[in-house]
């Protein structure tokens, strides 16, 4: 399970002890691949929004996927991104391209540096991406402004799906 302190209870949900009585709701939406066809995924996620994504992934390995994923994973900083050894160890299982976008990054930063937008995008994406099935999950301004950059790019909507992590709008 995969928890960001946003709340009161997701900020002491830590201090719980086996055996302790907790109320949740969910999951809601349905967000997986298994729904649609494609010659592989495009999976963009940003902080916490990787948790969805990552489990899309175990999944593909368990299941021996062959198809390509592509996945770009935002965050403000690298040392605080989340699962990073989880992804690496999934690229020797996987047809997966992992590519990393710091904000806030360091001098001597090998990757892409700033924010996932239709320029890095347009760099980055596979041959034939339109035809690929496209997940986003992350904070709600960029997953707004990723579904439109998909859309300019050429992607139907019907092949872009997001998951938003937040009941607020």
């Amino acid at each position: 399970m995969s928890i960001k302190a946003v709340g009161d209870f997701t900020r002491t949900v830590h201090v719980l002890e086996p055996g302790d009585r907790a109320y949740l709701d969910g999951p809601h939406g349905v967000f997986t691949p298994d729904r649609y066809e494609g010659p592989g995924f495009v999976l963009i996620g940003g902080g916490i929004g990787i948790a969805p994504l990552l489990s899309m992934l175990r999944t593909a390995r368990d299941r021996g996927d062959p198809r390509p994923f592509v996945l770009f994973y935002a965050n403000r900083r690298f040392e605080n991104a989340a699962f990073v050894q989880g992804l690496d160890e999934l690229s020797g299982h996987l047809h997966v391209e992992v590519i990393h976008v710091v904000q806030d990054s360091p001098a001597d930063w090998m990757g892409e540096a700033g924010f996932i937008d239709e320029e890095l995008l347009r760099r980055r994406l596979p041959t034939r991406f339109e035809r690929f099935q496209h997940f986003i999950c992350g904070p709600p301004p960029m997953m707004d402004a990723l579904e439109d950059a998909l859309t300019d790019l050429g992607v139907p909507p019907d092949r872009i799906h997001s998951e938003r992590l937040s009941f607020i709008s």
